[in-house]
């Protein structure tokens, strides 16, 4: 008797399971979960755009600062000639 209990409940068990994943993937494939999924697709790259822009202009000031150097440029060689 507690062998078949248990069958039955493993089988309701897998039963809603198997309901809720076949749910899922239905609606994933409805207009809204299409739109829900590029929209969520089209947020990250735009982060990722985002990210990549600030890495280059960061690298841009760090390369301005090193021609600036490099060129004496940055203000640390400015003599003035007195009479």
């Amino acid at each position: 008797m507690t062998r078949r209990l248990f069958y039955v409940a493993l089988g309701a068990t897998a039963g809603v399971l198997l309901v809720r994943k076949a749910t899922a993937a239905a609606h994933r494939f409805t207009p809204a979960g299409v739109q829900s999924g590029l929209a969520g697709a089209l947020g990250g790259l735009g982060d990722a755009i985002r990210d990549f822009g600030a890495e280059v202009r960061a690298g841009m000031a760090e390369r301005e600062a090193e021609l600036r150097t490099g060129l004496g440029l940055d203000g640390s060689h400015d003599v003035v000639d007195t009479p």
